[in-house]
């Protein structure tokens, strides 16, 4: 059905291109869209309803509906009518089984009785059956199929200004660029579709005089210096002070401009009769894109519905493309002269005044239009069956009216007024420096939307200080009706769609409102109107009409829904920009990377999980890591620590005020554990404090933890005016620990420092040179085991690793990773903040009470604790065992094996939640940590732990630490 090479078609026909639908190949040209190159092809069938999964086609061609919703390996929700056609493109509809053409859900449509509009908030509320029906839901519900292994798009967001903003580049739009541009104002002109003309590049009435009117208007525009025009470019939200969200293809554009011409037309409405979504039916804008941009004949024979006289424009394009018109039926008993109402008679069509479209005929695959039945109109608007007429045909045009495109009116804060002699919303005030023009302001006719334009355009300039000798014309009156007041023909069967995108029929409003949601608010939620991927922009207007009728209101009473941004949906991959979230490595990773690292993300760090070995599973790996630092040595990468510190008289002072312990006694050359809670109590960070002098400390934060708590001690610090200095070393140091029976045999052989026990005692703090680097080596056991925390300039780090290793190579080093450190410190019932702990953790319930010193003058959070503390405690941490017989280190998991985050359920009710938990090889059985009611914290007390599978299995509350109880390993006598 592709024509002829066409005027002002938007073709490249020297550019073929091949592309796949529903697994068959079929080719356009450059220019298409996907589905203006498929119905060329013939394939009418394009999608399937949401809700019925009834047979769908082109319907508007504007992106005013989702009846072409379409998917690619590469992308979801493609919108075939507004898409560009590409070379390669594979392309399925979304919203099937099995295809479009032989879709397995449509029997959906047999259930129509049983599934009436707000049935989702009746039904399925029976407790018993509600997972049941949830799960049926969901699997119907959606569109696309998300790929999570297809990378993340990433895309930049730009900023840009100018003096005048034009949003729409029709005709009223581009006069009103080009006379602002002319008064000396910096003008940008965006527009959804790929080129700029509006309506007037395709409601051509087979007159190409129109068409050479606009491509001397285009011209001018490009000739302006001033103006810049953004084609496929829609303004989605406009928010205060004259800002406007710009979105192509690629980004979102966060546009401020001095003044607003809001140019953005209006939506070509679909007639409501029954049958009205068989695929062929389509507005009269939907069936001159197909003829005039893109050169396809929409159908064989037509019957085009109309009501104005851009219907009979339609009716000369269709004829133009060699359409047989077989009837027109004009809903108007009195329709207004127009030369192309003259000029379809003249060419010899049958034109019915007063008649409607009754109902539409499909054959037995339902998939493609066969006929229509003629009726003709009571008084009231009613259908006269007694006098009905069948005729055949393969295509319907309809246009019977529009309504405005004024969701950034609105949003912008206009107020808008109801005009009967256009039948729509027109601007009644307009904000400072918000302007209208074209059909969004009620004017329609050609020559008036140029001199409404005009207007605008000067007004606009003006606002932002430019003069101009052109006096603005005033708006111009309607001269002639667009739309019908109820392009509505009720049918006793249904099936007469109001909403497209949601399968809403003309009976689902009189419910809706039956039922007693009778406001337009309202309706709009319980019968989702207007919900759906196209935002109402074809079924508002026409749900509006409904409601009014309904309550006997006019619309004006009735009014609109609130218009939010976005107005059209935007990709979430233009909302999350490029991605701004940096990402940290320390000075070693090239070496972790030599050495098999797989890398995890730890806040902004990356990190090292576990190194992989040949011939071994992760679990295996992470295992071997743990049991090489108990019985050998392991060393880890720990640069990632937050490192800061405190210098000056009062620095002691400074942190015993920011954490809940002291430091005031703490003796240079040691070091002590740190927890900082917050206002409320609740724990938010540890660490280690070391006194490297008398007014100089050194600590460490958690790795995510390191750039809040320096901005939170920096704030306070600037309240206080305490005499001391923060400063933060995170990443001016790399830090290595080196942890393991043979630990202190190592680092003997790379310093001259005395490593006994006496000379450098556990949790002491030293000034040593390592390799002869310059280092801070601190003696803590966070893993369990005799170590060294040796920090370094970060320039040395790699050196120091290498140094380490190398000696360490005849010991049996081996690096250990995250998960390694992690089962480690677990078995030594060490937590970690955000893990064993949450936003609401105090520091008595995660078994920390013993590190608040209560009798200090003050610390953060001291007087919340004060009243925790005469409170009933609701949970407090334990440890627990968990014996499942079989299991070993050999194994991976084992079905029996709780995971974090698994409850505690004791006689139905959750007692507790698993926060740790792991195999231990070390101790030979499963172990973990918990919270759990106080009544069950008791030693020996049996937790019923609920696994996903629901099976329950029996933990044993137990002392912590579950290894080394006394210590022993970190002292003296096992060095």
């Amino acid at each position: 059905m592709r024509l002829p090479p066409q005027p002002g078609e938007w073709l490249d026909r020297s550019a073929p291109l091949h592309f796949r639908f529903e697994g068959r190949s079929y080719s356009g040209f450059a220019g298409d869209s996907i589905s203006a190159a498929l119905w060329a092809a013939g394939q009418y069938t394009l999608g399937r309803s949401f809700k019925y999964h009834r047979p769908r086609g082109v319907l508007t061609l504007a992106n005013h509906d989702i009846n072409v919703m379409l998917q690619s390996p590469q992308a979801m929700n493609i919108r075939g009518d507004a898409e560009a056609l590409r070379e390669g493109m594979d392309l399925v509809a979304v919203n099937t089984k099995g295809g479009v053409d032989n879709d397995r859900n449509r029997f959906m449509g047999l259930l129509a009785r049983f599934l009436p509009v707000g049935f989702y908030y009746k039904a399925f509320h029976t407790k018993a059956l509600f997972p049941l029906w949830e799960r049926v839901i969901r699997n119907f519900s959606g569109l696309g199929q998300l790929d999570l292994a297809k990378p993340a798009l990433h895309t930049p967001k730009r900023y840009d200004f100018c003096d005048v903003l034009v949003i729409g580049a029709g005709v009223s739009g581009l006069q009103a660029a080009l006379h602002a541009a002319r008064a000396g104002a910096q003008v940008v002109v965006v527009d959804e579709n790929a080129r700029s003309g509006g309506s007037a590049s395709y409601q051509l009435g087979a007159d190409t005089a129109a068409l050479e009117a606009l491509r001397a208007l285009q011209a001018a525009v490009a000739a302006e210096p001033l103006i810049r025009v953004l084609t496929d470019t829609t303004a989605a939200g406009y928010y205060a002070d004259h800002w406007v969200a710009l979105i192509d293809t690629q980004r979102m554009t966060k546009l401020r401009a001095k003044a607003v011409v809001v140019a953005s037309g209006a939506f070509e409405l679909p007639a409501v009769f029954r049958l009205n979504d068989i695929p062929g039916i389509m507005t009269g804008g939907a069936a001159q894109r197909l003829i005039n941009r893109y050169a396809v004949r929409p159908m064989h024979t037509a019957v085009a519905l109309v009501a104005n006289s851009e219907g009979f424009t339609a009716v000369l394009d269709a004829l133009s493309a060699g359409v047989k018109v077989a009837a027109v039926a004009d809903m108007r008993s009195q329709p207004q002269a127009c030369a192309a109402r003259d000029a379809v008679r003249a060419a010899g069509v049958r034109v019915l005044d007063g008649w409607a479209i009754y109902e539409a005929h499909a054959g037995d695959s339902g998939r493609r239009l066969t006929g229509v039945t003629l009726v003709p109109l009571l008084a009231n608007g009613d259908p006269d069956t007694r006098a009905s007429e069948r005729v055949a045909c393969d295509g319907v045009i309809m246009s019977v009216g529009y309504a405005p495109a004024s969701n950034l009116l609105y949003q912008a804060g206009t107020s808008m007024g109801w005009s009967d002699a256009v039948q729509q919303f027109v601007p009644a005030t307009l904000p400072a420096g918000i302007f209208a023009c074209g059909r969004v302001n009620g004017v329609y006719d050609s020559a008036a939307k140029a001199l409404d334009g005009q207007r605008a355009g000067l007004q606009a300039a003006a606002h932002c200080g430019y003069t101009s000798q052109s006096v603005p014309p005033p708006v111009p009156e309607a001269l002639r009706c667009p739309s019908h007041p109820w392009p509505i023909v009720a049918h006793p069967q249904g099936k007469n769609f109001v909403d497209f995108d949601e399968d809403l029929q003309l009976k689902d409003f009189y419910n809706a409102a039956q039922e007693g949601y009778d406001n337009i608010e309202l309706m709009k939620r319980y019968t989702t109107n207007g919900m759906g991927p196209s935002q109402g922009k074809h079924s508002n207007m026409t749900a509006l009409r409904v409601l009014a009728r309904i309550t006997g209101k006019t619309p004006i009473e009735v009014g609109t829904t609130t218009a939010r941004p976005f107005f059209h949906p935007v990709p979430i991959s233009h909302l999350a920009g490029r991605g701004f979230t940096p990402e940290r490595h320390t000075p070693m990773r090239a070496l972790h990377t030599q050495a098999g690292a797989v890398w995890m993300a730890a806040g902004m760090w990356q990190r090292p999980e576990y190194y992989a070995l040949a011939g071994q599973s992760r679990m295996q790996c992470i295992r071997g890591e743990a049991m090489n630092v108990r019985e050998r040595v392991g060393i880890i990468d720990v640069g990632t620590l937050g490192k800061l510190e405190v210098i000056g008289p009062q620095a002691a002072a400074f942190l015993e005020r920011v954490y809940i312990s002291r430091y005031a006694n703490l003796a240079v050359g040691m070091t002590r554990y740190a927890v900082m809670c917050d206002e409320s109590g609740v724990v938010i960070d540890d660490g280690v404090v070391a006194r490297l002098g008398e007014q100089h400390f050194y600590f460490t934060t958690t790795t995510s933890g390191a750039a809040t708590v320096y901005r939170e001690l920096s704030r306070l610090n600037t309240m206080w005016r305490m005499d001391c200095g923060i400063v933060n070393q995170t990443g001016a140091f790399a830090g290595v620990n080196v942890a393991g029976p043979q630990a202190r045999q190592l680092l003997a052989t790379l310093t001259t420092a005395d490593l006994d026990g006496s000379a450098f005692p556990y949790l002491g703090v030293r000034a040593i040179e390592v390799a002869g680097i310059a280092a801070r080596a601190m003696r803590v056991g966070f893993v369990g085991e005799w170590g060294y925390e040796i920090h370094v300039p970060a320039e040395h780090g790699a050196a120091l690793w290498q140094a380490l290793t190398q000696a360490g190579a005849a010991l049996g080093i081996r690096p250990f990773g995250v998960e390694a450190q992690r089962l480690l410190r677990l078995e030594k019932g060490h937590i970690i903040i955000g893990q064993d702990t949450d936003g609401l953790t105090v520091p008595r319930e995660a078994a920390l009470g013993w590190a608040a010193k209560m009798d200090k003058p003050f610390f953060i959070g001291q007087r919340s604790l004060h009243a925790i503390a005469k409170r009933p405690q609701k949970q407090t941490l334990v440890g627990f065992t968990l014996d499942i017989p079989g299991m070993d280190a050999s194994q991976d998991s084992h079905p029996d094996m709780p995971s974090e985050s698994h409850l505690v359920i004791l006689d139905g009710e959750i007692s507790g939640r698993i926060t740790s938990v792991a195999f231990s090889p070390a101790l030979g059985q499963v172990i973990g940590m918990a919270y759990v009611t106080p009544p069950l914290s008791a030693v020996g007390t049996r937790l019923p732990v609920r696994l996903t599978s629901g099976k329950m299995v029996h933990a044993q509350v137990v002392a912590l630490p579950f290894y080394d109880a006394d210590g022993a390993r970190q002292k003296e006598a096992s060095a």
